[in-house]
């Protein structure tokens, strides 16, 4: 018998973490030291809270899949006058789906936090976090009004600052935290004046009265066209600096100072995602005003080519998946201002469990890293010291090369379908927003292949770096340019005496038997002493025990299947699955070869937009196929210099141009961060000088008086007949001088 449950037990789904985290950070709070004996039991109780919810997800999707019902449950909490504002909850397809989504990645990030987060001092601090931060996000998906939405809303932004900046005593995470938090308040602020101008046109804060009043406003030619366009974008101004949207992106790359889980939990399922999921909850509202589609079509087509124009030569593993993300995102946003909302939610969906899955392997990769370069992330995770990760890390390597076609855009894996409906939708509605996601996939196929064959093809790299020194790899790379071209030659003048030191004394130990010293008046090591990689005290990356490598396999299967969830092999709105159909048709050939003719009239149809993506991953694999070899910067600096064609040249501009981040953050720095300190010296000086400098004078010349006043008051009677008598002296005086003087007659 399957399991009913009532929607009212829809309240449990961001209940159970919440309590889970209230309750692991008050025994953190008051209890320390036995919070430390019990760490363990911690991560298993918000675990399990993540599970239940998850559970309850599953069991009111199948529900509300039968029913097709959507049902609302509120509770007035401020009821006064005209206002009454609710709490309650709402139960529909798109919550529902959102819900497991977060569910399902939030449980694979709590189980793989247990071993990458074990050695951490903070290991239930974090688990407290990343139980509020999933009930954050819950409790804004079933959010029924703006009001709550907007403080589930504020409670992401929150945790999201908790967990970048969960490693505070590192000034760049510090730093990050405050960028991202910064960088959200610029939104939020342009949300909250968005909710104060619906309410003002419609009277309400109800999702769907709100949405249905101001249509209705709207076609009776009640409200000003410019004044409700301008609500709506104030309106998408929250989910532009939410999700990462040019120009509020900028806090994405750095927030990848956070642990790795997190970043895959926010790159994912929570925050990124909770701006998609807004937008697509005021779709009806917005729908209606063209100039706002248009606006946001726009801001999405810019963000998906920058977005994938600044991937493309990120040294940084993570950075490279944070820029991939952005411009994934930048999928999801045009095609809502196109109105395919169905497909940007489509495309959330197979993009969060393709994006946490080379996530959750990128951590994977560093924890491993970690134990042979050092600590360092500008070590650990930059990919040029990796390769051939695969051979060692089998688990990581394999779910990995199934993530990055995925995310390629490679049939028939989850992300081809999704991708595929919004390109088509994007020529439909404009050829130019057409041409830029199409564009956009060939980019994603290179960059996303060339994060897979710097990372687990080849030779490893690491140890030939630290033979090399690290101060001179940076910041140019030694091994391999960014744009490829392996061009070997001697390390004669690279070679250094020395090696960079690791910080384990087993690596030191190995690096000195690596590297000896230079005999007196002997030659460099050259070449020939590096390539020796056989020797057995070497240190090598390892696979990641089960706890790590479980999360990556479940993963998988989603990035695999998600995608035929959503295709409908009649080629008919009929709501049946493609993976459910193979299911049922099994048992009959007939129904299963005619299934198969429809999925392959679905590919030769998608045709023009899937020969984008094979064509970015060939030149990945010319560029990058072959970087074991190494480079001599010299040489390749002279071949620049001798070969100033227009091809080089724009390579290497948009190389400089992605490694330095587009120069945003610079012209950001000049114009707003320094024009910022500017205005807040003027008005320093000016409370200083002006308002403090009247209240101080006039603080002044109160005590001065007063001191005058004292001093003058001895209290000795002869001093005051003394003034007495002076005073009716020069009273007299005066008056005698007065009348001395004739009196001209009146006229």
């Amino acid at each position: 018998m399957p399991v009913e449950l009532s929607n009212k037990c829809a309240c449990f789904i961001p209940l159970c973490p919440l309590v889970a985290s209230c309750s692991t950070g008050s025994l953190s709070f008051f209890l320390p030291k036995a919070t430390r004996s019990l760490r363990r039991l911690c991560a298993a109780s918000n675990t399990f809270s993540l599970i239940t919810a998850m559970l309850v997800s599953l069991v009111l999707f199948r529900q509300q899949a039968a029913t097709h019902s959507i049902q609302q449950y509120l509770w007035a909490r401020i009821p006064r006058g005209d206002v009454c504002l609710k709490i309650g909850f709402l139960i529909d397809p798109l919550t529902l789906t959102t819900s497991i989504l977060v569910t399902t990645v939030g449980v694979s990030v709590m189980v793989y936090s247990d071993s990458y987060m074990c050695h951490d001092q903070g290991y239930a601090r974090f688990y407290a976090y990343l139980s509020l931060f999933a009930a954050s996000m819950l409790g804004l998906v079933f959010s029924p009004n703006l009001i709550q939405i907007y403080v589930f809303w504020e409670l992401v932004g929150m945790c999201s600052y908790l967990l970048i900046g969960f490693w505070f005593a590192r000034s760049s995470a510090a730093n990050a935290c405050q960028k991202a938090f910064v960088t959200n308040r610029i939104g939020d602020f342009g949300l909250l004046l968005g909710v104060s101008g619906v309410y003002w046109i419609t009277g309400s804060f109800e999702i769907f009265e709100l949405c249905d009043r101001f249509i209705e406003l709207n076609s009776n030619g009640f409200i000003n066209p410019i004044f409700a366009n301008t609500v709506a974008l104030l309106l998408f101004l929250g989910p532009v600096a939410k999700s990462a949207q040019f120009p509020l992106h900028v806090w994405l790359p750095d927030a990848m100072e956070g642990p790795t889980p997190i970043s895959a939990l926010i790159h994912a399922a929570t925050m990124v995602a909770a701006g998609i999921f807004f937008i697509a909850r005021i779709f009806n509202l917005i729908s209606i005003l063209p100039p706002t589609m248009y606006t946001i079509s726009w801001v999405g087509g810019v963000t998906t080519l920058s977005g994938a124009m600044l991937a493309v030569a990120q040294k940084d593993l993570k950075r490279g998946l944070a820029y991939s993300t952005m411009s994934q995102l930048g999928y999801m946003v045009p095609a809502s201002g196109i109105g395919a909302s169905q497909s940007a939610l489509f495309h959330l969906i197979t993009h969060a469990y393709s994006k946490a899955l080379p996530f959750l392997g990128s951590g994977s990769v560093i924890h491993s890293m970690e134990k042979v370069v050092g600590y360092s992330p500008t070590r650990s995770q930059n990919m040029f010291f990796m390769g051939g990760l695969r051979k060692r890390m089998p688990i990581t390597g394999t779910t990995s090369l199934l993530g990055t076609p995925s995310l390629c855009g490679i049939p028939p894996l989850s992300c081809f379908w999704s991708k595929d409906q919004i390109i088509t939708e994007s020529w439909l509605h404009s050829p130019y927003l057409g041409l830029t996601a199409s564009t956009t996939a060939g980019l994603t196929a290179f960059y996303t292949s060339r994060i897979y064959l710097l990372t687990f093809e080849g030779n490893f790299r690491a140890n030939q770096m630290n033979y090399i020194g690290f101060d001179n790899l940076f910041p140019s790379e030694n091994i391999i340019t960014p744009w490829g071209g392996a061009q070997p030659e001697s390390l004669a003048t690279r070679t250094s005496s020395s090696v960079a030191p690791i910080k384990d004394m087993e690596r030191n130990r190995v690096a000195e038997t690596r590297n000896p010293a230079r005999p007196p008046g002997g030659k460099p090591i050259c070449e020939k002493a590096i390539q020796i990689n056989s020797e057995p005290n070497l240190l090598y990356p390892q696979e990641s025990n089960f706890c790590m490598a479980l999360p990556l396999i479940i993963l998988s299967i989603p990035t695999i299947f998600a995608g035929l969830a959503g295709v409908d092999p009649t080629q008919k709105v009929t709501g049946l699955d493609l993976l459910f159909d193979w299911l049922i048709s099994l048992p009959s050939f007939a129904e299963a070869n005619k299934n198969f003719e429809n999925l392959t009239e679905i590919l030769m149809s998608s045709t023009p937009s899937l020969s984008l993506s094979p064509t970015g991953l060939l030149i990945s694999f010319k560029v990058y196929g072959q970087t074991n070899k190494l480079v001599n910067m010299k040489v390749f600096e002279e071949s620049k210099l001798k070969n100033k064609n227009l091809l080089n040249t724009f390579l290497f501009s948009t190389r400089d141009w992605s490694i330095n981040r587009g120069y945003i953050d610079y012209y950001y720095n000049i114009y707003f961060t320094r024009g910022l300190i500017s205005i807040s010296e003027l008005v320093l000086h000016f409370d200083q000088w002006i308002i403090d400098g009247f209240i101080n004078g006039t603080g002044a010349s109160n005590l001065f008086g007063g001191e005058s006043l004292r001093r003058g008051k001895s209290g000795r009677i002869s001093h005051y007949l003394l003034g007495f008598v002076i005073g009716i002296i020069l009273s007299v005086s005066i008056i005698l001088s007065v009348s001395s003087f004739p009196i001209p007659p009146l006229p």
